[in-house]
């Protein structure tokens, strides 16, 4: 069973930056073809995904942090990575990775089982 785990979050006062870390079990060459997403859960909100990359590195951004979050991976480490630099407030979330082979998927339903996410808290 593939799993995501994630690491990286904690406080920032706004206009900070916090770099995100989603490490993915599966062999070298399955993580190759995996798009892998990072979501987003706000207390009270449902999860949505802010950014995704496939496996050629074709990237989408929600229109929310477009400009201001940045997708990357490592095939050699099996890590997808997301920058997030001018932080606000309203970015504030348990922030979790997921993915599968081929294509990214838009709809939260679709995905297999989720990792613990980490907090991100953006505050003053």
């Amino acid at each position: 069973q593939v799993q995501f785990v994630e690491s990286g979050g904690g406080l920032v006062q706004p206009g900070g930056s916090l770099r995100l870390s989603c490490a993915v079990s599966v062999s070298d060459i399955k993580f190759s073809i995996y798009a892998v997403g990072w979501f987003r859960q706000a207390p009270g909100e449902q999860r949505e995904l802010v950014t995704g990359i496939t496996m050629s590195s074709q990237i989408w951004y929600a229109p929310s942090v477009k400009g201001r979050f940045t997708i990357s991976r490592d095939n050699a480490k099996n890590t997808v990575y997301l920058q997030m630099n001018s932080l606000k407030a309203e970015d504030t979330a348990i922030y979790y990775c997921n993915g599968s082979p081929g294509a990214l998927l838009t709809k939260i339903g679709d995905y297999g089982p989720w990792g613990p996410g980490t907090q991100v808290t953006v505050s003053s």
